[in-house]
């Protein structure tokens, strides 16, 4: 789909009495259809919170958004809001649904400082709202946890997430090293072909 959209927008750039020059141009924002495919995915999610091919599109395209719109900070970081409650609501629809925790994954990276600031949704977050979005992540996976004992996904998000986490919060309250302990066991219980991993 990528690669038809791209096709699409070079030949919308193309002016058809010189060909040459406009393909050596660089697509022009309104010959874009950034925010049509990203509304798409949007469509598609609603339609069938499984769709892979949706989630993973609507990471491609978040940069290139973002880079479209001119977004300043605060636009940066309302798309964030979105997202991460987009994907939190499609999580407690469905925790068992692996596509969704690539999603949520990716999500998380944007708050690791290890992460390229040109890949990140806000590339200038300070250390302070970092733990804020982690504080409310961990909240809501624990909670997920109440009812989803057996789900792995929420183990290895939880026990994936916390490194990062403990690496800029040195003053912890979220994780106890117990806790830390009891989401690896769930995991070796829930995944033993993975065990050790």
């Amino acid at each position: 789909r990528r690669e038809v959209v791209k096709s699409i927008e070079d030949l919308s750039a193309q002016e058809p009495d010189d060909k040459s020059q406009a393909d050596q141009q660089e697509n022009k924002p309104e010959d874009s259809m950034t925010e049509s495919e990203f509304a798409y995915t949007t469509k598609m999610i609603k339609t069938n919170l499984s769709n892979f091919s949706a989630w993973h599109n609507r990471l491609q395209l978040i940069p290139k958004l973002l880079k479209e719109r001119s977004a300043d900070s605060a636009a940066r970081k309302k798309l964030l809001d979105d997202e991460f409650e987009l994907i939190i609501t499609a999580l407690y629809t469905d925790p068992y649904d692996q596509s969704l925790w690539f999603y949520h994954n990716y999500l998380m990276t944007n708050l690791s400082p290890k992460t390229s600031s040109e890949l990140r949704i806000v590339p200038d977050m300070a250390n302070q709202h970092r733990i804020e979005y982690y504080d409310t992540q961990f909240d809501l996976l624990k909670d997920m946890l109440e009812d989803t004992k057996d789900c792995k996904w929420i183990y290895l998000a939880l026990v994936t997430y916390t490194p990062e986490y403990l690496e800029i919060d040195a003053g912890n309250k979220k994780v106890t090293t117990l806790e830390l302990t009891e989401w690896l066991d769930q995991l070796d219980q829930l995944d033993p072909l993975r065990k050790g991993r």
